[in-house]
């Protein structure tokens, strides 16, 4: 690898365990933004679920301030139910509502990611894996809550396909790092392209 420092603009646990199994280096240094205030204005003006994603990854690395040819990496992960963006559910009750909407139906998770250098972005890429959730029971769904408790409100699903979670889907279409929240491949592509890592 060069010299270049990898910088994650997020506090994320799981998306700096991401990069860390896939042997990178990196430093966590989370972007300090009113992420729902953006989130508003942009709903505000239109802007699709995409969109929102996108920006809010963009906003986040462009954000944080890194050394001379530092990579400041910006993620973000929205969940898109047939046009309409939802967020990390504020409570369990939000969560289990939101669950019941999703349940039978699929829905795609927009997961972006932008680098920057010196301030501004020279790769992006956004990635749609669409998940398709199975016609869960009431006393299913009830019984996933129980057991997975406070930690349906840490994922925008109100999910988590890397533990019991995975149980509530019929079909995932898409690559497993991005519905962890982290396009790894195109990631890892890109640093090569560019001399970072090792081919």
């Amino acid at each position: 690898m060069t010299t270049a420092h990898l910088v994650l603009a997020s506090a994320s646990a799981s998306r700096a365990a991401v990069l860390r199994n896939a042997g990178l280096v990196i430093v966590q240094k989370p972007a300090h933004i009113d992420e729902a205030a953006i989130r508003d204005s942009l709903r505000a003006e239109g802007a699709s679920t995409r969109r929102q994603a996108e920006l809010l990854a963009e906003t986040k690395a462009m954000r944080v301030s890194a050394g001379p040819g530092d990579i400041v990496l910006g993620a973000d992960q929205m969940l898109d139910l047939d046009g309409e963006a939802f967020d990390k559910p504020a409570s369990v009750d939000a969560a289990r509502a939101q669950l019941m909407r999703l349940r039978g139906r699929t829905h795609t998770l927009e997961t972006a990611i932008v680098a920057c250098i010196d301030g501004a972005p020279v790769w992006r890429f956004t990635a749609r894996p669409k998940l398709t959730m199975r016609s869960v029971s009431d006393a299913a769904l009830d019984a996933y809550l129980a057991d997975v408790g406070a930690d349906v409100m840490t994922t925008v699903g109100g999910y988590k396909i890397e533990g019991r979670g995975v149980q509530l889907f019929d079909r995932i279409e898409g690559d497993h790092f991005s519905i962890l929240g982290l396009p790894l491949l195109p990631l890892l592509a890109w640093l090569r392209d560019r001399g970072t890592l090792l081919r």
